[in-house]
């Protein structure tokens, strides 16, 4: 069966390549280097995120740890 895509990378292979090796490479950096930062800022916002739940979260539990200010029977009922 004939595969296109198989066909165009043996022709790439074959020929004799007339193009600048430092361009291409450079090329091939700014992308690496675009594709890192975007990780990067994806991964900030995500801690930022993360700690803003942790913040929010923290302040309700608190809140509802003071409201629960019972003394607990199982102490009261204990002899000594």
């Amino acid at each position: 069966m004939r595969d296109p895509f198989e066909e165009s990378l043996r022709d790439l292979l074959n020929s004799q390549s007339t193009h600048d090796d430092e361009a291409c490479l450079d090329r091939v950096l700014k992308t690496a280097n675009r594709q890192v930062g975007a990780g990067d800022l994806f991964g900030l916002m995500g801690h930022w995120l993360q700690a803003a739940m942790i913040a929010l979260s923290g302040g309700a539990s608190s809140k509802s740890v003071a409201a629960r200010r019972n003394p607990s029977r199982s102490s009261i009922d204990k002899a000594d």
